[in-house]
Parts: C-alpha cells; sequence; structure tokens
C-alpha cells in the first residue's frame, strides 16, 4: 500500500457535508470516489465534490482495487450488512455510529473484519479532538478528585416526520442510538469503566423512543445521568463532578472552532480553558488512515463500540419494561 490512503464513501447522506470539507484536508489520503445505489446522485455528488469517481452501485466501488479503506454513512439497520461486505473486498472501514443496532452484532462484526484482517472503527469524532485527551490527562493526573457523578445531554429538535429513518423502528431508528449513544460512551470515558445496572425512561411514538432519560449505576455507588431526544432544543454537553472539582464542556460532541471548557477547583470561580484550532473529523480521518497505513489498531478499538452497545441495550430494555436492568458484559 501506498503512503496515502485512497478513500470511497458508501452512500450520499447528509453527513456527507460534513465529511467531505475534512477529508480535503487529510494529510494521508485522498477521496478517491463515491457511490450510490443511483447513479445520477453519485455523479451529482461527485461533481458537486470534486471527487473523481462515482460508482451507481455499492458493489461497484467496494470492487475497485484502487480503494483501501470505506466510510460508510448508511443508515443504522444496514452498517452490519455493508461493513462484511467491504471486508470481504479487502477494504478497511470507518463506520458511522453506532457499529451496529445491538452489541452482540457489533461484537460478531469487530470478530468478521479482524477474521479478514481489515481495520474497523466506527465513527465517533470527539475521541479524536486534542480536547478529549487534555481533559482525560487531567482525569488521570486527579485535578478534580475522584469521578463522583457525571451528567451528559445530546438533544435536537427534529421534525416528526415518518418517513424520516431516525423515527423508523426497522431503520433501527429512535434517539438513543441516534444521539444517546454519546452521553452514553461519554460517561464511560470520563468513568473508566463499566456501570453495573441501569435505569431508563422514555418518549415513544411508532416503537421507536423520540427521548430518553437515563441513570446509570456504578458499583462504588457513582451514578451518571443523561438525557437524549428529538423534542429538545440543541444540547449537546458534558459535565464530570470529582471530589474536587467539575470539569463542564458545553459543547462536547460538536466544539466550536475554539474548543472551550471550564474548570472549577474547590470553590474557586469557573475558568474557562480552551483548545483552538483543530478539525475533529479531520483528525478522525487521518487517525484511522495512519492505523491502517502502520498496520496497527484504531483508536478507539472496535471493542469501545461493542462495550458502549451493552449499556445502550440495556437502557432500552429498561425504557421498555419500566424497571432496572443489569449491564450484560463480555
Amino acid at each position: 500500500m501506498a503512503d496515502r490512503l485512497r478513500w470511497g464513501i458508501l452512500g450520499v447522506a447528509k453527513i456527507n457535508n460534513r465529511l467531505i470539507p475534512a477529508f480535503k484536508k487529510i494529510r494521508n489520503g485522498d477521496l478517491c470516489a463515491i457511490a450510490s445505489r443511483s447513479v445520477e446522485k453519485a455523479t451529482e455528488a461527485a461533481k458537486s465534490a470534486g471527487i473523481p469517481v462515482a460508482y451507481g452501485s455499492y458493489e461497484e466501488l467496494l470492487a475497485d482495487p484502487k480503494i483501501d479503506a470505506v466510510y460508510i454513512p448508511l443508515p443504522n439497520h444496514l452498517h452490519d450488512e455493508w461493513t462484511r461486505r467491504a471486508a470481504d473486498h479487502g477494504k478497511h472501514v470507518l463506520c458511522e455510529k453506532p457499529l451496529t443496532p445491538s452489541a452482540a452484532s457489533a461484537l460478531a462484526l469487530a470478530e468478521y473484519c479482524a477474521h479478514r484482517k481489515v481495520r474497523l472503527m466506527d465513527g465517533f469524532m470527539w475521541p479524536h479532538h486534542p480536547r478529549t485527551r487534555h481533559i482525560q490527562e487531567m482525569l488521570r493526573n486527579g485535578i478534580i478528585g475522584d469521578v463522583r457523578l457525571v451528567k451528559g445531554a445530546f438533544t435536537f429538535l427534529l421534525e416528526q416526520d415518518p418517513a424520516n429513518i431516525r423515527l423508523q423502528s426497522a431503520s433501527a431508528g429512535g434517539s438513543l442510538l441516534d444521539v444517546g449513544c454519546y452521553p452514553v460512551y461519554g460517561i464511560r470515558w470520563a468513568f473508566g469503566k463499566e456501570p453495573m445496572s441501569v435505569y431508563a425512561v422514555a418518549q415513544f411514538q411508532n416503537a421507536v423512543d423520540l427521548s430518553m432519560n437515563g441513570v446509570l449505576k456504578f458499583d462504588d455507588g457513582s451514578v451518571a445521568e443523561f438525557d437524549c431526544g428529538f423534542t429538545l432544543p440543541f444540547r449537546g454537553w458534558l459535565e464530570i463532578v470529582g471530589t474536587k472539582g467539575v470539569i463542564r464542556v458545553p459543547e462536547m460532541w460538536l466544539p466550536g472552532p475554539r474548543a472551550e471548557y471550564f474548570v472549577q477547583i474547590g470553590e474557586t470561580p469557573f475558568r474557562e480553558e480552551s483548545l483552538p484550532g483543530f478539525d475533529q473529523i479531520q483528525l478522525m480521518l487521518e487517525n484511522f488512515g495512519a492505523a491502517v497505513l502502520d498496520s496497527s489498531l484504531p483508536t478507539p478499538q472496535s471493542a469501545e463500540a461493542v462495550k458502549t452497545l451493552q449499556v445502550l441495550d440495556a437502557l432500552a430494555q429498561s425504557a421498555r419494561s419500566g424497571r432496572e436492568v443489569a449491564v450484560l458484559q463480555n
């Protein structure tokens, strides 16, 4: 393989409007092709974005020997199938989150890709921002003491259109898988361990959760709280409370150009800090590309996706049953 990764995109999803500008900035790869089930849509997308090749089917792109890796922005229920097909063609896969709709299928998919010797990572962007690593170092160094409480949210207003795949159970829709996965992953990351049990309540429509509030319980008595949904204005924050202080990140999942966060130690006022000038999508693409080119494992590894989905599985079960549910661990 050359020293630059040759990328393709399976699908013309709206998230491409954010991905393609980042692709143009990466230093270790090139976006070489895009595919759609419609050759007209693929051609239009390729022309508008300056992508060299357009394919009228996903299979054609996967069969192209000049493509090393693919980004899969397809609906949740198609992630498993098309990741497997990509692996069968020897393509490395960066797949839109969640990796699959359940922990069991995500684990099986990770094993499938490992057997075929292709790299696999899900497309959470915030772990790749330097601010995330900096805050993690603060937590490891005990700046705010032992973490005892974490709260997070990810919500936005979504028109209640039954045609939207986010609102279709057959497409593995719902707010928990779409945006709840962010605070749940963030909670696991902040604590650095897995919850023992969860309890959740949700608002359902057509068998899909429009919103959810959840509590995660840990073995030492620590707790976490989150909410997610399509019925409240945009919110995307994380708060980490320790025995000595607090870290608040108002734009945790989608940081702005300044990437601010706020730290309070003891009784002192909150102080603002920032790490400006980074594009977390560009960094995600570069980090995955570096792992492929170096024949190393990408970070975060697919095991993190499985662990987050184990918690999501329990939360979904709790919301439907009305009872506290234990988190199953592999």
